[in-house]
């Protein structure tokens, strides 16, 4: 038993050491496949001695599954901003305030200004005890055990560190992990994230550190706090830290001269749109700690240092033409397609328009050149117009009168910015987003039933309305099976993307998702460039050891013949799609003939599905040449499916099963859910409960009159009319009858009113209690109370748990009354 539990503190203390060589000196000196198998090692051991457990053990960096709540933390030392500046005029302001405290002879420290969430890290004895978020300056969040599961913090020490100290830096979120992100939440329909630095802030207050572990955050280290320091520069505490284990940046300057430092800023100014991770400017630090010391601070920043902020690069390009989509709601937004233009780092084809005030604004004309700007944010948009680049008689921009879907002539309501299509009912965008408000989860959560499902459903006419959904159940076998091809807008009808080939072609190579593919493709932009990619790069890229593995071992045989064609033929980063036939090596069919088979068919999977007959039919090509053509995907379905499968959406057996069972199980959400879930407009989920409290059954509240509609509890003129235009409408009442005949409940039970014992208060939950807020809320809002997200003089209560912060201080500064989880259950009584 001891020589295992020896043997547990050596695996530990070798997978820390094998860590820092891949992750900090980017040295490895063990496979990915060796590093695996000692983590195994150690994994069963711990099972075995439980009694070992260590919060800083290797085995932790891949996160728990169990929730937790942040608790606050007071910072030992305030984290204060820096000062800001734009120009190079008021930098030579701070370098001359500097030079007339400290003299002339100052040397600065220029490191790049990383663009994520800033964090504090407390090591006691060599292991780290604490992570805490910037919050307020003074207070922040403890998310220790998410900042364990990211593999650039060291948990444990190296060398002749001091015995208790902070450490602060920056979490990052790498440009390959956000693209992979938001390629995910596009598949899913979820909204995406703006710009990697709310993804690294909103990954850190994820209260599931499994899930933070598989998101691949940084980390950059650079600044110790405190009076006494291990050096006396700031420079030299940087290259302390960087001995005891920490991940330095590697971008850092020493600066005799004003000169120097412009000269550092202009260089990174052109540069940053290389870097793996944002940055949006240059900070710009007295290295002498002494001098920082004599600078001193104002109340909100450090008189020592300050931030040069880039200026959001600005790109010109032409306007290749507008086009309109519509929303879920009717609203219509006009997009712009732009020649493509890359900038910060990326390839940028469209932008929004957002109204058409906006193009009035710019004075927008057809094909005019434009001014592209993204800044910090990944949405870009178009911030002006260079009119001397204008061609002779080019027509403006006029806002389209009727919707691009449906025909309909378009209205703006007074005081809105916005177009909108009325044809709430049969207009194909509108009635899409019906259907997945009417599914969603605060509605009649019916799981099972994504953007994907309901579209395809739309497509093949098995629904035409939200009581359709509920005839799907009888339709299970046709169900079964059911598929359609689905194209991404940026698909281009003679090509075939680089993501699509990387998954298709590389059959040989397991665990290449499309996403996978997706995001390689956007990295190496070529076949040839991916291929001959280091082990470094694709880990940068994808983060998954095992799959990198794969890729270096495929590409390690002789060179992959598919891709060694593809090549010859020219192909960089869209694949036209006769060099996709040319490469697949089809028996009798040469460049000429894949160039002629092309002309006719404008995907792929067009071809692989093509009769013998459809093939002859191609001028150019004779029958033995379709035949072979037709036995070539017959005998290889596999490598058919595969290069399909980014454009094909089916439904499987136990997707069709769940589905069903998430529509049954709807039928007993109740009549609130059910009246929220009709998109009646303006009827969101309070008033749905306040009405379904007061009428009890909806076909009681279908015949109210305006008078006894405004009778209920904050239901307005504007929500009256808003239920009586709805139910005015003969198509929308016999909606409802269907739903009803299909056995969906639309009316209250007693049990289901509540008490009323909280009619009338408004309360605000905050602070750590024993359960989730969301519960406190539906018991609030059962007994006919009403919740609010901030405290003001209408609040009635303040229901409050642990660490609560500045809801409790307004709420002791207003008088209101702060209650805890008993005195909560007490008032329910």
């Amino acid at each position: 038993m001891q020589t295992e539990k020896d043997r547990i503190l050596e695996l530990r203390k070798a997978l820390e050491y094998h860590n820092y060589k891949y992750y900090i000196e980017n040295a490895p000196e063990i496979s990915d496949r060796e590093f695996d198998g000692l983590m195994h090692d150690l994994e069963k051991l711990e099972e075995k001695y439980p009694e070992m457990y260590d919060p800083n053990s290797p085995t932790q960096r891949v996160g728990r599954d169990i929730n937790q709540e942040f608790t606050q933390v007071a910072h030992k030392y305030p984290m204060l901003s820096l000062g800001n500046t734009y120009s190079e005029e008021e930098l030579r302001d701070f370098d001359q305030r500097v030079r007339k405290v400290v003299g002339d002879r100052v040397q600065y420290v220029c490191e790049l200004k990383y663009d994520g969430t800033s964090i504090s890290l407390t090591y006691v004895n060599g292991e780290l005890t604490q992570a805490v978020t910037r919050g307020d300056g003074v207070k922040g969040d403890d998310v220790t055990a998410n900042v364990r599961t990211i593999r650039t913090v060291p948990l444990k020490l190296r060398g002749d560190y001091p015995p208790e100290f902070e450490i602060r830096g920056e979490i990052l979120m790498p440009f390959s992990v956000f693209n992979r992100l938001n390629q995910e939440k596009a598949e899913a329909g979820e909204p995406l994230f703006a710009n990697p630095r709310n993804a690294a802030a909103g990954t850190l207050k994820l209260q599931n550190s499994s899930l933070v572990a598989k998101r691949h955050l940084d980390c950059f280290l650079y600044y110790i706090p405190g009076e006494v320091t291990p050096a006396e520069t700031h420079y030299g505490n940087l290259m302390k830290a960087k001995e005891w284990g920490f991940h330095m940046p590697p971008y850092i300057h020493l600066a005799d001269s004003f000169e120097e430092v412009w000269a550092f800023i202009t260089k990174w100014d052109k540069e940053r749109t290389g870097l793996p991770v944002p940055i949006d400017g240059i900070v710009i630090k007295v290295n002498d700690i002494g001098m920082q010391h004599l600078l001193g601070y104002t109340a909100k920043s450090p008189r020592w240092a300050i931030a040069y902020k880039f200026k959001a690069e600005q790109v010109e390009t032409p306007l290749i033409d507008v086009v309109y989509q519509v929303g879920r709601t009717g609203a219509v937004t006009p997009v712009a397609n732009l020649e493509p233009v890359h900038i910060a780092g990326t390839t940028v084809k469209r932008a929004s328009l957002h109204n058409a005030d906006i193009i009035s604004s710019l004075d927008l004309h057809e094909h005019d050149t434009v001014y592209v700007e993204k800044g910090g944010e990944i949405i870009p948009k178009i911030v002006g117009v260079d009119r001397a680049k204008r061609r002779e008689g080019a027509a403006a921009v006029e806002f389209i009168t009727c919707c691009p879907e449906c025909g309909t002539k378009l209205i703006r309501i007074e005081g809105e910015a916005n177009h909108y299509c009325p044809n709430e009912d049969h207009c194909p965008p509108q009635i899409a987003g019906k259907i997945e408000h009417f599914v969603s989860r605060k509605a009649m959560n019916i799981e099972g039933m994504g953007e994907e499902t309901i579209e395809l459903l739309l497509g093949k006419r098995l629904i035409r309305d939200v009581a359709d959904i509920y005839g799907l159940p009888a339709k299970r076998e046709e169900l079964i099976g059911l598929e359609k091809i689905v194209y991404p807008e940026s698909f281009e009808m003679t090509s075939i993307p680089l993501a699509k080939v990387i998954y298709g072609f590389e059959i040989g190579i397991k665990n290449i998702s499309s996403r996978n593919a997706e995001t390689l493709a956007g990295h190496f932009g070529s076949l040839e460039a991916y291929a001959a990619a280091s082990k470094q790069e694709l880990s940068a890229v994808i983060g998954d050891e095992t799959t990198v593995n794969r890729i270096l071992d495929y590409f390690r045989t002789p060179f992959n013949q598919t891709v060694e064609r593809l090549k010859e033929a020219g192909a960089v980063e869209n694949i036209p799609l006769d060099y996709v036939v040319y490469a697949l090596n089809i028996p009798g069919i040469n460049w000429h003939k894949a160039d002629l088979l092309a002309a006719r068919f404008d995907y792929i999977y067009e071809l692989s599905v093509a009769s013998a007959a459809e093939i002859r039919a191609v001028e150019g090509i004779d029958a033995d040449e379709a035949d072979s053509i037709v036995r070539f995907f017959r005998s290889n379905e596999k490598l058919v499916r595969k290069l399909n499968t980014l454009s094909v959406y089916r439904m499987q057996e136990k997707s069709v099963d769940n589905l069903i069972a998430g529509i049954e199980k709807s039928k007993t959400a109740g009549f609130p859910a059910l009246l929220n879930a009709l998109g009646i407009r303006y009827i969101g989920e309070t008033a749905s409960r306040n009405l379904a409290k007061s009428f009890r059954e909806l076909t009681r509240l279908m015949e109210a009159d305006f008078e006894q509609l405004t009778e209920v509890e904050d239901i307005g003129e504007q929500m009256a009319n808003s239920i009586l235009r709805y139910f005015g409408k003969e198509e929308n009442r016999q909606l409802v009858k269907r739903l009803i005949d299909y056995g969906v409940e639309a009316e209250i039970g007693e049990t289901e009113t509540g008490n009323d014992s909280l009619t009338g208060q408004t309360f605000v939950i905050t602070g750590t209690l024993t359960r989730p807020r969301e519960y406190f809320k539906e018991l609030i809002l059962n007994a006919g109370g009403k919740v609010s997200d901030s405290v003001s003089a209408k609040t009635a209560y303040l229901l409050a748990g642990e660490n609560a912060g500045s809801k409790l201080k307004k709420a002791e500064k207003l008088g209101t009354r702060i209650i805890s989880e008993e005195e909560f259950y007490e008032l329910l009584k």
